[in-house]
């Protein structure tokens, strides 16, 4: 898989046969890998859960529809879907079938493939940074090969807030359920207004 291998192996089915908020959590300073004629890698800075049918701001609160069938398949696909009409968000689908577990990977770091200042800040420029589009979702990232995930490098310190542009979630909204590496330029920077219930 050329300049990708260095990065070591997938990382394995049972890491994301696990609740989403654990997965959200130890996603962070992990790989996304893009292998192809464009390999693109980056390093994932932020990312939230979204934790089945009881939370209000996950589409599995919906059963099973036409766009949540991957978000209720097998753990370690990917979810993709489309969002104000215009941007792709990519999501790893957890836990296990039926489960509806997921986490939005909200912004990575250019690692590979990118240049130094692509925007990689929020889930749909991360997505169009990396070439991920609708056509990826039910992608296997365990076994497909072109779409991995590869393991962290040291570690993050990680911090935590509410989710961005959940409110409709009503105090769901204000779970701690957003993960992001404090020191990364790359991470997103919603307004207050944005996240959680957006109480300033």
């Amino acid at each position: 898989m050329g300049e990708a291998l260095s990065l070591g192996d997938p990382l394995p089915r049972s890491f994301f046969a696990r609740d989403a908020l654990v997965v959200a959590r130890a996603l962070v300073g992990t790989y996304l890998v893009i292998d192809g004629k464009r390999p693109r890698v980056s390093r994932i800075v932020e990312t939230e859960a979204y934790r089945g049918p009881t939370d209000l701001a996950c589409h599995a609160r919906a059963g099973m529809t036409k766009r949540t069938r991957t978000l209720l398949g097998p753990a370690g696909h990917a979810y993709v879907f489309l969002v104000y009409g215009m941007h792709d968000c990519f999501n790893l689908v957890c836990f296990g079938e039926g489960k509806g577990h997921a986490v939005l990977v909200r912004a990575g770091e250019p690692t590979r493939g990118l240049a130094n200042d692509a925007r990689t800040d929020g889930p749909g420029r991360f997505s169009r940074a990396m070439g991920i589009t609708r056509a990826d979702d039910g992608l296997d990232v365990v076994e497909g090969g072109r779409l991995y995930v590869a393991p962290r490098v040291g570690r993050a310190k990680i911090s935590v807030s509410a989710r961005v542009g959940v409110a409709y979630a009503g105090e769901m909204a204000e779970a701690p359920w957003r993960f992001f590496d404090a020191q990364s330029r790359w991470v997103s920077r919603p307004s207050a207004r944005m996240i959680g219930l957006g109480r300033v």
